[in-house]
């Protein structure tokens, strides 16, 4: 079936159709119309599931951590200073090897208050051991959602996954979506049968202390869970693939006419649209470009980023977050990746929802074509 939803109905619709026993809620701009949604469908019993009204985020993924450790399929969103409220639970979640979902209609950090779109807020998270997956399209946004629990939920996984998309610029935008059968969805991704769960039957210890002589033991098994899970988010796009007819580059990274590209931007999200018009507007002028979309940000697909980009002249990322005294952080992790095989600029773009402009793609392609690296802020 075939709907012309905004990206928000998308999402909610993704999760109805996953079939979450707990939704543990509080909304915050520009999410707010995924638990609306939800809600409308519990109360319609066009979903079974439990919707948890909390007084803060911070309640919410610690409704979401005891939801998940008594065994059942959670569900959650939030954005920026509700994801920053959310901050001390995050690495509880995937410390205990909770495979909870949460969307994140991404929106700049306060101060000053900034209702619409950069990456500050998932980017700022991005070592607390959660799957980071950013989608480009209301379509990709739904896909993404029910790609997510069969990626966290893989027994060699058991660990949280974030799915950000770009508020307003992507929660709020109409676009036509296909929705697949429930019985599809159904058949993809089984209901969820977790080995360990808080069980008075079968009492297990979750979040325990962990004394110096143990501690690293566990982040040394969250590491290998990301190694795991880098495995599944390409299995799981393969199998998506065949299953719905749709599937996202390797499901790290979407290539643009980087075939016999010279140069090439990088970046995520929406803005990777306006991305595949410069390189056009590019390609017309003589210049050999193409664009390096990063879909999965953690797991770092650091291999197939230096095989992306073998063979360039040069590359320009651009961030929509910056780690104040340094750079860009998509940029850091794209440079330390390709270990100075290609020349690179790192530009800052489209903080605090300031629009991303053809202009702006034009800009960085043009510099890096005449061998300038500097990079900078694109305003």
């Amino acid at each position: 079936m075939r709907k012309v939803i905004e990206a928000s109905k998308a999402v909610a619709i993704a999760v109805k159709l996953c079939r979450p026993k707990v939704c543990p809620m509080y909304p915050i701009t520009p999410s707010t119309h995924i638990p609306e949604d939800i809600s409308n469908f519990v109360s319609d019993g066009e979903l079974d599931s439990e919707l948890v009204l909390v007084e803060s985020e911070h309640s919410a993924m610690s409704a979401v951590v005891g939801a998940a450790a008594a065994g059942a399929r959670t569900f959650t969103a939030t954005a920026s200073q509700g994801l920053a409220l959310m901050f001390e639970m995050l690495p509880i979640v995937s410390g205990m090897r909770l495979p909870a979902v949460m969307a994140v209609g991404n929106r700049a950090l306060s101060a000053p208050i900034n209702i619409w779109n950069d990456h500050s807020d998932s980017v700022s998270a991005r070592d607390q051991g959660w799957v980071q997956l950013y989608v480009e399209s209301s379509q990709e946004a739904l896909d993404t959602v029910i790609q997510a629990y069969k990626i966290a939920e893989a027994k060699d996984v058991l660990l949280p996954v974030m799915v950000c998309l770009d508020g307003f610029s992507l929660t709020h935008v109409y676009e036509p979506v296909e929705i697949p059968e429930q019985k599809d969805v159904d058949r993809f991704l089984p209901a969820y049968k977790p080995k360990d769960f808080l069980d008075v039957e079968n009492p297990k210890t979750f979040g325990p202390i962990g004394f110096p002589s143990e501690y690293m033991e566990f982040r040394m098994a969250q590491q290998g869970a990301m190694a795991a899970a880098a495995k599944e988010v390409s299995a799981v796009n393969r199998e998506f693939g065949k299953a719905f007819g749709r599937k996202y580059g390797d499901g790290f990274l979407e290539l643009y006419r980087m075939q016999d590209a010279e140069y090439a931007v990088a970046c995520m999200g929406t803005i990777a649209g306006t991305a595949k018009v410069a390189v056009d507007e590019m390609r017309k002028k003589g210049i050999k470009a193409g664009l390096v979309r990063v879909r999965c940000l953690r797991p770092f697909p650091d291999v197939g980023l230096r095989k992306a980009v073998k063979g360039l002249k040069g590359l320009a990322v651009l961030d929509r977050h910056i780690s104040l005294g340094y750079e860009g952080p998509l940029y850091t992790d794209i440079r330390s990746a390709v270990c100075g095989s290609v020349g690179m600029s790192n530009y800052i773009a489209g903080l605090g929802g300031r629009d991303v402009t053809l202009s702006h793609f034009e800009k960085a392609f043009t510099d890096i074509s005449k061998g300038s690296f500097k990079g900078g802020w694109l305003l």
